[in-house]
């Protein structure tokens, strides 16, 4: 009988988007295969504790270094390479020839959304332990987190997005009220207001007068020392799912009706009045060259495995604008990555299996690059 692959899933973490972190690995860990893979789950904690054999359940839970009520902590634990076995040891007590490993680990599924887990910071630890993982790379995931960079890199690639201007946190705390008269004075009212480095629309706020984009700029300068303010426009969401490695595909494209004035936190997660098109009410023509933005964003940030690129499309123009890319999306069975996938003919569980296969072509192909100089 062929072994099934062991797969690590992390989640939790120390961003504001633990909560959401800890539904897609619950999901993800109940639809997965149990007939090829066996799931090894790696929590991290508010505090950034590692911790091993932690479910969502016991992580979401006051007590999260349990596993259960009354249980005692679990001992942290850390990525690394044992002689040409990678994998995850306990620690402090790590005994000589790894008698205190957890096995090896053949592929990680991070699932940990925002900073420290979809900024490349994860991916960075995963390189140097030799892990295999799903999803981008340093590279792509940390451009994609950064909202400012990603938008300079997609302008470059005669990409249309919504005009917008960087403001730092320094600025702020030193002069709000300038701040605000300069960003009133180039693009009026309402303007987004958003962290440069975080998802989930945490700690983004739609400002319509000068109050309440000071407002926002103390509440985004709360979560990133940079902040990205962009123009408003009346605009549809529509999002698109890629997947794939050197040759990306993108899924049908869905909509958004956000149940408030716009897709905020509460209206993603917790209401559950905002409504989901799959496929989206536009004309196929629309639709088409949405999915080809979608794949040509996710080369120009040299993504790989999965991203979800999100457009606005103008009510009046019907003139499309990139708005950012998720290389980490939500993943629950109801989150809009996996649906759009589904829509398009790949079911959650396969969804999974596939995103592991890319995992592991992925890390084969870097395994070819040489390290040192020819013959020496």
């Amino acid at each position: 009988m062929e072994r099934k692959l062991r797969i690590g899933i992390v989640f939790g973490g120390r961003s504001g988007e633990h909560e959401v972190s800890v539904a897609s690995a619950r999901s993800i860990m109940a639809a997965i295969d149990q007939n090829r893979y066996e799931v090894v789950p790696i929590a991290i904690a508010r505090s950034g504790q590692w911790l091993a054999g932690v479910a969502p359940q016991a992580l979401a839970a006051p007590s999260e270094a349990q596993t259960a009520a009354g249980a005692d902590p679990l001992p942290p634990v850390s990525a690394g390479v044992d002689g040409e076995v990678a994998g995850f040891a306990r620690l402090p007590q790590v005994q000589a020839g790894g008698g205190a490993g957890l096995g090896a680990i053949d592929v990680i599924f991070p699932v940990l959304h925002g900073t420290y887990g979809e900024d490349g910071a994860l991916q960075g630890m995963l390189e140097m332990a030799g892990l295999p993982y799903v999803g981008c790379g340093v590279l792509g995931s940390a451009l994609g987190m950064d909202k400012e960079k990603a938008k300079l890199i997609f302008q470059a690639a005669g990409l249309p997005t919504v005009p917008g201007v960087t403001v730092f946190r320094a600025e702020v705390e030193r002069d709000l009220s300038t701040a605000v008269a300069r960003i009133a004075e180039r693009f009026g009212y309402p303007v987004f207001v958003k962290p440069a480095n975080l998802g989930s629309s945490v700690g983004v706020s739609k400002a319509h007068d000068a109050g309440e984009l000071g407002a926002a700029l103390a509440l985004a300068a709360r979560y990133d020392r940079k902040i990205v303010v962009e123009q408003a426009i009346d605009c549809r969401e529509v999002e698109c799912a890629v997947l794939g490695n050197d040759d990306p595909q993108a899924s049908v494209v869905g909509e958004i009706v956000p149940s408030k004035e716009f897709y905020d936190y509460e209206a993603k997660y917790l209401d559950g009045a905002s409504r989901l098109f799959i496929p989206a009410p536009i004309p196929e023509a629309t639709a088409e060259a949405i999915r080809q933005m979608a794949v040509t964003a996710f080369r120009a940030l040299d993504l790989s495995g999965l991203a979800r690129v999100d457009f606005f499309l103008d009510r009046t123009t019907g003139q499309v604008y990139l708005n950012e890319v998720n290389t980490l999306p939500g993943f629950t069975e109801i989150s809009m990555y996996p649906k759009l996938w589904e829509a398009s003919g790949l079911p959650y569980p396969q969804l999974i299996s596939r995103l592991i296969d890319l995992a592991i072509e992925r890390h084969t192909d870097r395994q070819r690059n040489e390290t040192g100089l020819h013959g020496i």
